[in-house]
């Protein structure tokens, strides 16, 4: 299986995409281990011991939302977000 991550990818709106100054931030998404309580029922606490979110079918479909390991929904696991700012300016002598 594959891991599931996700590339938001916008420009600034003030620099033009195609200026020589021009600015993106790039943040990615990645889904660690399972949080979902199993013992709730009982009034207890129990983790699976689900390390990391794996996708259980091709990106876009249904099951692609239900990780294969542990078999629960993929909001069940830890949402790790990492952002990324990187400015492409060069200096022009004019």
């Amino acid at each position: 299986m594959k891991k599931s991550q996700v590339v938001y990818r916008r420009s600034d709106d003030h620099f033009p995409i195609n200026s020589a100054n021009s600015a993106f931030t790039e943040r990615t998404i990645r889904y660690g281990e399972c949080q979902k309580n199993q013992a709730a029922n009982f009034g207890g606490y129990a983790l699976d011991g689900c390390r990391e979110f794996m996708p259980g079918g091709e990106e876009g479909t249904r099951e692609a939302l239900t990780c294969a390991a542990c078999g629960c929904h993929r909001n069940f696991h830890r949402r790790e977000t990492s952002v990324e700012v990187a400015n492409n300016s060069t200096s022009q002598n004019w």
